[in-house]
């Protein structure tokens, strides 16, 4: 399995997707809209058991897996590195799969991801102080026990999952002259964006990173990887060295990448508590504080956003929501 992404695969996954995952809520808010000036579209992807997107690609890398070798694949134990949302995708899926997982995260990872990664049933080890010291410890483990690493923005299957999302989107939303979408590791830009270019290319993605962690917006100008700093609160999208084979598939299915920083998401937080009824995270939230950033432009457009995840401590909830 490599890093390609097919639309054909993308179809295939909308049918094999455990349907806890699939068809979320999405809807003009138009409290938000008249907020921000600009018809804006939200596809809900926290409405779910993992409470993020993430479980539609783990979901589908698992089938695609035990359709792989038997002898090999469909035995093997798996690890990853996660800060907190794909592990859960990978707990999850692999639970259903009856297969062993062990999580790599940063000693510095959200409390509740890491007890709902256990809950799930992964074996979660906390290592380093942000998520690519937990992956280079991931890596090194599963070299040592032979076990399959798996890694997210890497296998092609994982963002085809993610990639379920633009095509459900798509199916009522016709005239979108704008998506845009959080960009941490690359699988859901990259597999949103081959099937908006499949469908609806005249649809332009925008992905979005945090200001302080723009390690994936400066590759994706220089179209190779480029490590950088990362402080942001937004550990979704908090990426400090960037996987070579998403920023190589990047170039052709994003339009543009842009910042946002960490207070942006913040305020784009409690719009979308206060106006939808939406707990989000900032990484989740990143594509609203976007169309806000970009709302002179696309005042008279319709645009829509993907709500990517609302795992929140209690803490979190009383710091950026109220």
């Amino acid at each position: 399995m490599d890093a390609s992404i097919s639309p054909d695969r993308i179809r295939e996954a909308s049918q094999t997707i455990d349907p806890v995952f699939l068809h979320t809520p999405q809807f003009t808010c138009e409290p938000l809209s008249a907020r921000l000036g600009v018809t804006t579209v939200l596809k809900v992807e926290s409405i779910n058991p993992i409470r993020s997107f993430k479980g539609r690609g783990t979901d589908y890398l698992l089938h695609r897996l035990a359709a792989g070798d038997p002898t090999h694949r469909n035995n093997q134990d798996i690890v990853c590195a996660s800060a907190g949302n794909f592990g859960q995708g990978m707990a999850f899926a692999c639970r259903k799969a009856r297969r062993s997982l062990t999580v790599f995260a940063a000693r510095t990872a959200n409390p509740l991801k890491v007890q709902r990664m256990r809950d799930l049933g992964a074996d979660v080890h906390l290592d380093g102080d942000d998520f690519d010291e937990a992956k280079d410890a991931a890596k090194s483990h599963a070299r040592e026990h032979k076990k399959l690493y798996v890694e997210d923005g890497h296998l092609g299957a994982i963002a085809e999952g993610a990639g379920t999302i633009a095509l459900e989107l798509l199916e009522t939303e016709h005239n979108l002259d704008a998506l845009f979408v959080p960009l941490g590791n690359g699988s859901l830009a990259n597999g949103i964006g081959t099937w908006l270019k499949h469908i609806a290319s005249s649809t332009r993605l925008i992905a979005v990173c945090a200001q302080d962690a723009p390690s994936m917006e400066l590759s994706w100008k220089a179209a190779r990887p480029i490590a950088a700093p990362s402080t942001t609160i937004a550990d979704g999208i908090a990426v400090r060295v960037p996987v070579p084979q998403a920023v190589e598939l990047m170039r052709a299915a994003i339009d543009e990448v842009m910042l946002v920083t960490d207070q942006e998401m913040r305020d784009a937080m409690r719009w979308l508590f206060t106006d939808a009824g939406i707990a989000s995270e900032p990484s989740a939230a990143a594509g609203v504080a976007a169309i806000a950033k970009r709302r002179e432009q696309f005042g008279n457009k319709r645009v829509a956003t993907v709500v990517t995840g609302g795992n929140l401590t209690e803490e979190q909830i009383r710091e950026w929501l109220y």
